[in-house]
């Protein structure tokens, strides 16, 4: 839509030392409670959104899904949450940053499912959230645009039949490691693996470099909720 202005996105993943399970119950419910107010504090000033992934990958414990429309919060917000006495046991082992645009490919299609058809990025609290990075091959870049906007045609054809599979697509050229960002939002599961399995025969497919690492993140009601999963 003309006239939409590009946000900002930040996928923070954070794993909790061991160490801080060992401590006290009495420093452990002092750190929670100085990073419930940070998280709380900032929430008010952009979105910020929980996920947990305890028990689901060995390298991360949870995520935090930030919106902005100034990268500088990103910045402000970590100095704040890894100051907080919590925020010395937490490493990040993995960070994406993305843009929010319309995708050339789209045109004047649009639907339920998503695929960058405008600018705004608004999740809409689904259970689970699949995440990865995702860069194409040189090789695409050289074919002519309707070559590629007919094989993106075949990607939303497979889209549509996952309606239950939000998407959300940001894009990072020049900002971070790789192409862009693949946020998925659903209900099931089982949707999302489908839809992956349906996107490995698409004509596209052999013009992927990357798509790795895949993240599977439950969503948590509030922050409280997630920092209870810390001891």
């Amino acid at each position: 839509m003309a006239g939409e202005s590009p946000l900002f996105t930040h996928f923070s993943f954070y794993k909790l030392d061991i160490r801080w399970r060992r401590l006290p119950p009495e420093l452990k419910a002092k750190g929670k409670e100085e990073a419930r107010l940070v998280l709380e504090k900032f929430a008010g000033r952009f979105a910020i959104h929980p996920y947990s992934l305890t028990g689901i990958r060995g390298d991360v414990d949870f995520l935090l899904w930030k919106i902005s429309d100034r990268i500088e919060d990103f910045q402000e917000f970590a100095t704040a949450f890894l100051n907080t006495s919590l925020g010395g046991y937490l490493e990040t082992p993995y960070a994406y940053l993305a843009m929010t645009r319309r995708s050339k490919y789209v045109g004047g299609h649009e639907h339920e499912g998503g695929h960058g058809a405008t600018a705004k990025l608004e999740p809409e609290g689904r259970p689970y959230l699949m995440i990865y990075p995702f860069t194409k091959t040189h090789e695409w870049y050289q074919l002519p645009f309707e070559e590629r906007k007919r094989m993106m045609g075949e990607h939303f054809r497979i889209g549509h039949k996952y309606p239950n599979v939000k998407i959300h697509t940001t894009y990072s050229y020049g900002l971070d490691d790789q192409e862009f960002v693949l946020a998925f939002e659903t209900d099931r599961p089982e949707d999302f693996l489908n839809l992956v399995e349906d996107l490995r025969f698409a004509e596209a497919r052999k013009y992927t470099l990357r798509d790795t690492p895949i993240f599977a993140c439950v969503a948590v009601p509030d922050f409280r909720a997630l920092l209870n999963e810390f001891g």
